[in-house]
């Protein structure tokens, strides 16, 4: 049974840092991509990050680019997302899936499975 289970999110102020883990199982790690998405109140999904398991390869969307930093553990089956800078606009709910990175990777596109979600609070 594919699990991904994310963890680390919280309430935190404008500026501040939290870090992200989407802790994988029940299929091949580097087969694969993961990536972090994420849905704000009223809003819809968005793409933040991904990253090839087996290659480290990293994509990121031009709202995170220089404060998020996306990373994997490939002996623990653990991706990462390091997010400082924080600013209210990023407070969401966030996800990690895991699928084939594809050029339309922030669409959603090539995902397979996907985690539940942690909610993630930025205050002003």
């Amino acid at each position: 049974e594919v699990q991904l289970v994310e963890s680390g999110g919280g309430l935190v102020q404008a500026g501040g840092s939290l870090r992200l883990s989407c802790a994988a199982s029940g299929f091949t790690f580097d087969n694969h991509g993961t990536c972090w998405f994420r849905q704000a109140p009223g809003k819809g999904r968005e793409g933040v990050s991904c990253i090839s398991n087996r290659y480290g390869n990293t994509y990121y969307a031009d709202s995170v680019k220089g404060r998020f930093t996306i990373s994997s553990d490939r002996a623990k089956n653990t991706v990462y997302l390091q997010m400082n800078s924080l600013k209210p606009e990023d407070t969401a709910v966030y996800y990690c899936a895991v699928g084939h990175l594809t050029t339309g990777w922030g669409t959603g596109a090539g995902m397979e499975y996907w985690g539940k979600g942690t909610l993630d609070t930025v205050s002003s």
